[in-house]
């Protein structure tokens, strides 16, 4: 196979999806292995034609002895070679992941990039390399499947993801191979990577050459024709979900995302599940965990007496009212075991045609219906509040309604006059202070979060 036909599709591919402009820096994760060693001399080869300086990372992870200190050696000996500036780390993998209960894989996966990121900052690398290919990804869209993923996982490994590009997801691994082998350079194996252990391992040594095999020899090349239609599907999806997300049909604040159930029952199931995922992103800041099961049990939230709560991953609740579906993330927990917040009040003068706040923490009152002192405060036995009609429902009887936990009763704060709750805080007021026509002043109350707030 041409090595000048392989390497002009390269650079074609990172022109093609913008990985690096002229002037910039690339920092290159060498591990020591075929595709991280054709990744380093192909960054080499065209720098000068993309304007580009070259930068090498190496981790040694400490889990294969003296075979993890030969890859180390066969790097830096590699990197002279090419007079390319390396950076060697050294982590004890093993005593990381036992640390934090977590597997060594995600352990050297959360250390390598982690360490990237300080490497290029030292060579003023602007981008991160990786040296991901076409039989990476499709064994990443098979493991996605596996795990529930949606279409973002269907998608597969993207080329640019932040300041992380791609350049060899253009080539498969016999392409790598044969590339090296045409340019005369060597590889280290990596022994692991023949033991099935791992999942990705036993879909790579064992699932998918069995189907190569027995169902169809161009199954990887299937998957990923898919992978392409599910990442253009997934893009399609999310930028509708922002739009609608930027056209003020939502509310933020601080750990909380909420928008208006009108607004998002009249949505497209699939793109139901897209808003979903935007609010998760926005309150958490990662979707790692948020499997579609999570997305499916906040879709299916029908409210007040049908199911109105869910929790995910990283603390988050999810809360479906009469008016607002929120997602937001628990806040700070102080010593005695409650939430942390501060209760913002003021008043002013009632004026027609004032629009109410739609939003979960933030109540207009009619101050004039307030006789008594305010507070706010956890459940008492006796409290209640009013219902269309002028009835009393107890608050025991709403949180029965409401399918709420009995753990999470004991968290959720109300602000009362007496035992008549003004506001259940998070979900629901009482009917008697409501503003009317007949309101002269009325009493705003802001539920704060955190010392953030002020």
């Amino acid at each position: 196979m041409d090595r000048q036909i392989l390497r002009t599709r390269i650079k074609e591919y990172m022109k093609a999806h913008r990985m690096a402009e002229e002037g910039e820096g690339v920092l290159a994760a060498v591990s020591g292995g075929a595709d991280s060693v054709c990744l380093l001399w192909v960054l080499k080869e065209l720098s000068e034609e993309l304007g580009i300086h070259v930068a090498a990372f190496h981790l040694n992870h400490g889990l294969r002895g003296e075979e993890a200190d030969r890859d180390e050696d066969y790097v830096r000996a590699l990197c002279q070679k090419l007079s390319i500036p390396l950076s060697v780390v050294r982590e004890n993998v093993a005593k990381y992941a036992a640390d934090r209960g977590i597997s060594e894989e995600e352990a050297g996966r959360n250390l390598r990039y982690f360490h990237m990121e300080q490497a290029a900052g030292r060579f003023f690398c602007e981008k991160t390399a990786t040296a991901h290919h076409k039989n990476d990804n499709a064994e990443t869209v098979l493991l996605n499947i596996f795990r529930g993923s949606g279409l973002r996982g269907l998608g597969g490994i993207r080329p640019v993801r932040n300041n992380i590009i791609r350049p060899l997801l253009c080539l498969t691994r016999k392409e790598i191979e044969a590339y090296l082998r045409e340019a005369g350079l060597s590889w280290c194996e990596d022994s692991t990577n023949r033991e099935c252990r791992y999942v990705r391992n036993r879909i790579r040594n064992e699932l998918l050459p069995w189907v190569e095999e027995n169902i169809n020899d161009r199954a990887g090349e299937h998957i990923l024709n898919i992978a392409s239609l599910a990442s253009r599907a997934d893009e399609y999806f999310y930028h509708q979900a922002e739009k609608i997300l930027s056209e003020e049909n939502f509310f933020s604040e601080g750990n909380l995302f909420s928008i208006r159930t009108e607004v998002f029952d009249r949505q497209p199931d699939i793109l139901k599940e897209y808003l979903v995922r935007a609010m998760i992103s926005r309150v958490s800041g990662n979707q790692r965990d948020i499997s579609s099961k999570h997305i499916e049990a906040v879709c299916n939230l029908r409210g007040p007496g049908s199911g109105c709560e869910a929790m995910l991953p990283y603390g988050i609740r999810a809360h479906r009212g009469y008016e607002i579906l929120e997602i937001r993330k628990l806040g700070e927990i102080s010593d005695a075991g409650e939430e942390r917040m501060k209760v913002v009040m003021r008043t002013f003068s009632y004026e027609k045609d004032l629009e109410i706040p739609k939003n979960q923490y933030t109540k207009w009152f009619d101050y004039d219906k307030i006789k008594d002192t305010l507070s706010v405060r956890n459940r008492k036995s006796g409290d209640y509040f009013l219902i269309s009609g002028g009835k009393r429902k107890l608050l025991k009887r709403f949180f029965i309604d409401e399918k709420i936990p009995e753990e999470r009763r004991k968290t959720i704060k109300l602000l009362t006059e007496g035992s008549h709750v003004l506001w259940v805080i998070g979900y629901r007021i009482s009917e008697y202070y409501k503003i009317t026509n007949t309101t002269r002043t009325i009493l705003e109350v802001k539920i704060c979060k955190g010392e953030d707030h002020g």
